[in-house]
């Protein structure tokens, strides 16, 4: 059994911070391919970053790239996402997600286990 668990999302104004966390279990840490996701209201859910799993190659996408930090602590079995230069169009449920097996995904098909979500609110 494996679980997946999200947490440190919140309310926060334009141009402030949040980090968020992520555990997964079920085997070691460091054997999951790792990423973030996000599902604004009405929109479908999109990629926002990814970690190998070792945690030498991370992955983002155009709209985070440059304010948001992917990184995990295997030592720990976490994974997080500092969040910076917040935007409102950053407010999301955002999801962390595993795969077992793979060095790194992309594509929201390709993992296999997800969160529950964490609600992220930029206001302006």
């Amino acid at each position: 059994q494996v679980h997946v668990v999200e947490s440190g999302g919140g309310l926060v104004q334009v141009g402030g911070s949040l980090r968020l966390s992520c555990t997964a279990s079920g085997r070691t840490f460091s054997s999951y391919a790792m990423g973030w996701f996000r599902q604004a209201p009405g929109k479908e859910r999109e990629f926002v970053a990814a970690i190998s799993r070792s945690g030498g190659s991370t992955y983002y996408s155009d709209s985070v790239k440059g304010r948001f930090t992917i990184s995990r602590d295997n030592a720990k079995n976490t994974m997080y996402l500092q969040m910076n230069s917040l935007k409102p169009e950053d407010t999301a449920v955002y999801y962390c997600a595993a795969d077992f097996g793979s060095d790194y995904d992309l594509m929201r098909y390709e993992y296999d286990y997800w969160g529950q979500g964490t609600q992220v609110t930029v206001s302006s």
